[in-house]
């Protein structure tokens, strides 16, 4: 074949290429069309379609079974789970199944989906349920069935109608392709005619795709230029081939002078220039790229007049035809990290601001603890003068007032602990039968006189004994109970409860008040709950009251894990409802109770360090009185040179005082070798937060007066502090050193009964539990022991057990000693104190 054949044979070999093109491109649409017409032939489309049609059906089926199960005095639960099972699976599977991605794009469909997949959910905890609890909830099954059979409906007909109009475009297709194939055969047998066409289509798309890339490049100068972040465009070696105007701002070098200059000349810190030439040396020589396509980096970055400030950056690479370069996403985030140290700025002023909040009312406490000392203290002093009856009776309306506002200062505080995640519940063992007979019985009064009926009872199965905060349920209960009373006029307050759930799984106590008093408005019932509401004039005008009741109970029943409501009516009543989850236990071992008398104290050596001088005369007043010497320091250095020098039977240490606080003072005592240094020192604060009070017994005090002091609150402290303790080897059968019976009628008359009880009962279930404790001793160090018995002690001391406290302190002292057979005598000694200190802790 000579050189002259060759333009003859191009167009024939360009026509063969064209009409090979051709065939090959009839036989792709062919293959495409006999696929579609396979998938249209395959079962798999009907399988989805009939998965989708039994989603419906195995719902109505489930929904039949929960039906007739409503209605059914046997239902048969375990084939409505398997129907509801069933039923979930095949929700699973239209959620999950690769086959069913493009179905759930579809708005209408994925919306039903999601509501079927809400309702699954809320009722798997009823499915999962026992029995008991599943009967309880099918009417609330049925209605939420009920309420998405609609959607599940949708969900079927939705997919359905999707499924069909997919056929409906498959068969289109091939319709097109057919009609495609026949236009492809014409043109194969016009291929010679259409070859110039051909190639002059080819020209044009030549031209049109040289535009489109001068386009694109255009669009993306156009977007790097603008763009909010640097856009920095290096070689393999760092050298800078694009620079955009953000850059420009950010580093503040321009295009024409940044460009072909090295990057870590440029914008890399001085201090980060040494690492950054080691990571370009060790790329060029091992590939290794330690930044690029790693994500966001946070770095330092230079501007151009040496400043120095924090970059987020990101690298990617690419291969180009002048090899591989970088693309470096540079952006100041110097802002953002401003506004990060500011917010952490404000967080930790917020927090120094709830610190204060709390400083705020402990110092608040202690300054109204004060004056109110000097009131109460005085008023005991005075009544021990000769006063009429007249003016007796105007003391105790002074005394019981200030009682009262005392009780508002705990109050506050129990709000402050609550709402600074600090307040504590002490589960013991209670009675909630006893308590709610208790809490009925002492608002009788108040009910007769309002004219109204108040009784209380069991709604099905009971249960009496539980451990829980028994100080909170009954402040809880005491708040609602006595708003009901207070609120009901001639009418009825009835208590319900009610216990929810099986004994051994979780129970829910439910307690209902319900009363027949005046109700109240929707908008009063929204705020009913907040702090120092008390309702309108015409819901509070016959009552008092601060507002804080129910916003405590409130606080108390969430602590507790539970919740309070309440559903109201104006002139029809109230019921408020309070829900909370119970430990149920067996009922304590009951001991015969014996009643014994009290001992006079001998006169004692008290050193009192008080700085204020109405409380230095009250007190000293009170214990001059109660027979025992005494001598003051008014402020903490001078009762440590005193201390020092002569030895005192107790120490009673204010806490704030000039000079040297009380804190301070009893750690220099503690810490000496003078003649004090092991003599009981008590706190007398106003303070009544908790955290401050264990701060006192760290320091070395033996235990805690909380202002205002009262005479019996001093002499029980002497009792506990100086009587010396009972000889582990005497029987103790004298009842008047077992407790400080004066101290127990006080708290009986500053707590009443019903407060004091529930203390008393916690307290003997918290020895019995140390009996046992070291009834072992021998399984314990001496540490654990010594631990133990002088939590036992304090509390001992608190309730006015002097035998009791005195021997747990011998049991204290042995074991911090080491003395092994001190330490087993006095714990030998121990049950038999508690065996008649026991009966003696009466409300």
């Amino acid at each position: 074949m000579t050189k002259l054949d060759l333009p003859s044979l191009r167009p024939r070999l360009l026509l063969w290429v064209l009409a090979g093109a051709i065939i090959a491109v009839i036989a792709f649409m062919a293959l495409n069309v006999a696929r579609d017409l396979q998938l249209l032939k395959s079962a798999s489309s009907d399988n989805v379609q009939w998965t989708l049609s039994q989603a419906e059906v195995e719902f109505l089926e489930y929904e039949l079974d929960l039906v007739a199960a409503e209605v059914d005095p046997d239902p048969d639960l375990d084939t409505l789970r398997q129907e509801f099972d069933i039923f979930y699976s095949r929700v699973n599977t239209l959620s999950q199944a690769g086959i069913y991605a493009e179905l759930r794009e579809l708005p209408e469909f994925s919306r039903n989906l999601r509501i079927v997949r809400t309702y699954l959910d809320r009722t798997v905890d009823a499915i999962d349920a026992s029995d008991a609890e599943m009967l309880a909830l099918l009417p609330e099954m049925r209605i939420r069935a009920d309420d998405v059979r609609r959607n599940v409906r949708q969900l079927s007909n939705s997919g359905l109608n999707y499924f069909a109009e997919e056929a409906d475009r498959r068969r289109n297709s091939i319709r097109v392709m057919l009609i495609q194939m026949a236009a492809l055969v014409t043109v194969l047998l016009l291929a010679l005619v259409l070859l110039a066409v051909y190639q002059a289509h080819l020209n044009a798309q030549n031209i049109r795709r040289r535009r489109e890339a001068i386009e694109a490049s255009e669009r993306m100068n156009v977007v790097t230029g603008t763009a909010l972040d640097a856009v920095i465009v290096s070689d393999y070696y760092g050298r800078i081939l694009d620079y955009n105007a953000a850059a420009e701002e950010i580093f503040g070098y321009p295009a024409e002078t940044a460009i072909g200059q090295k990057l870590g000349d440029l914008i890399v810190p001085d201090h980060f220039l040494e690492e950054h030439e080691i990571g370009m040396e060790r790329m060029h020589r091992t590939g290794e790229k330690r930044f690029v396509g790693k994500g966001r980096v946070k770095l330092e970055a230079k501007r151009a007049n040496g400043d120095v400030f924090p970059v987020e950056f990101a690298v990617q690479s690419a291969e180009t035809d002048k090899g591989e370069i970088f693309i470096a996403f540079l952006r100041d985030i110097s802002h953002r990290m401003q506004a990060e140290r500011e917010l952490m700025a404000a967080r930790d002023r917020a927090l120094a601001g709830e610190k204060a909040k709390t400083d705020f009312l402990a110092t608040m406490s202690h300054e109204i603890r004060t004056p109110l000392n000097g009131l109460l203290g005085n008023l005991s002093l005075l009544s021990d003068t000769e006063v009429t009856d007249k003016q007796l009776r105007y003391i105790k309306n002074m005394d019981t007032s200030g009682k009262l506002l005392m009780n508002h200062i705990s109050d506050v505080l129990d709000i402050t602990k609550y709402d600074a995640g600090k307040l504590r519940l002490r589960p013991v063992p209670m009675s909630i039968s006893t308590l709610l007979q208790d809490i009925v019985d002492n608002q009788s009064g108040a009910a007769s006189a309002n004219q109204t009926t108040l009784n209380w009872g069991w709604v099905g199965t009971s249960t009496d004994w539980i451990s829980a905060d028994r100080d909170r349920i009954q402040h809880i209960l005491m708040n609602v109970i006595g708003n009901a009373v207070k609120f009901t006029q001639g009418g009825h307050v009835t208590v319900e409860a009610e216990l929810r759930g099986a004994l051994d799984d979780a129970p829910e106590l439910r307690i209902a008040v319900k009363d027949t008093g005046i109700g109240m408005s929707p908008e009063l019932q929204e705020q009913i709950f907040d702090d120092f509401m008390t309702g309108d004039s015409s819901y509070d005008r016959d009552v008092e009251g601060t507002g804080l009741g129910l916003g405590i109970a409130q606080r108390f029943v969430k602590a507790l894990g539970g919740q309070i409501e309440v559903e109201s009516e104006p002139g029809k009543g109230s019921t408020f409802t309070i829900s909370f989850p119970i430990h149920p236990i067996d009922p304590p071992e009951e001991t015969e109770k014996r009643q014994l008398t009290p001992q006079t104290i001998p006169s004692c050596d008290i050193l009192l360090v008080e700085d204020n001088e109405i409380n230095l005369v009250l007190a000293r007043e009170m214990l001059t009185k109660a027979g025992h010497n005494v001598r003051v320091a008014r402020n903490g250095q001078i009762a440590v040179d005193m201390a020092r020098d002569c030895r005192f039977d107790l120490i009673l240490m204010d806490i704030s005082m000039p000079v040297m606080d009380g804190r301070g003072a009893t750690r220099a005592i503690r810490s000496g070798d003078g003649a004090c240094a092991d003599v009981p020192i008590v706190a007398l604060t106003a303070n009544a937060v908790a955290e401050e009070q264990e701060a006192f017994l760290s320091d070395g005090m033996n235990d805690v007066l909380t202002k205002p002091l009262t005479r019996d609150g001093l002499i029980r402290i002497v009792a506990d502090h100086v009587v010396p303790s009972v000889d582990a080897g005497q029987e103790t059968t004298e009842p008047s050193t077992a407790v400080a019976a004066t101290y127990l009628k006080e708290l009986r008359e500053a707590l009443g009964a019903e407060a004091l009880q529930p203390l008393l009962d916690r307290f003997q279930v918290e020895v019995e539990e140390a009996l046992v404790f070291l009834s072992d001793h021998r399984q314990h160090t001496a540490a654990e022991i010594g631990a133990r018995a002088h939590k036992i002690a304090g509390s001992a001391a608190t309730l006015g057990a002097v035998d009791l406290r005195a021997t747990l302190v011998d049991v204290e002292r042995a074991a911090k000693a080491e003395d092994l057979p001190a330490m087993e005598k006095a714990i030998r000694a121990l049950p038999k104190v508690w065996e008649v200190t026991r009966p003696l802790l009466r409300a």
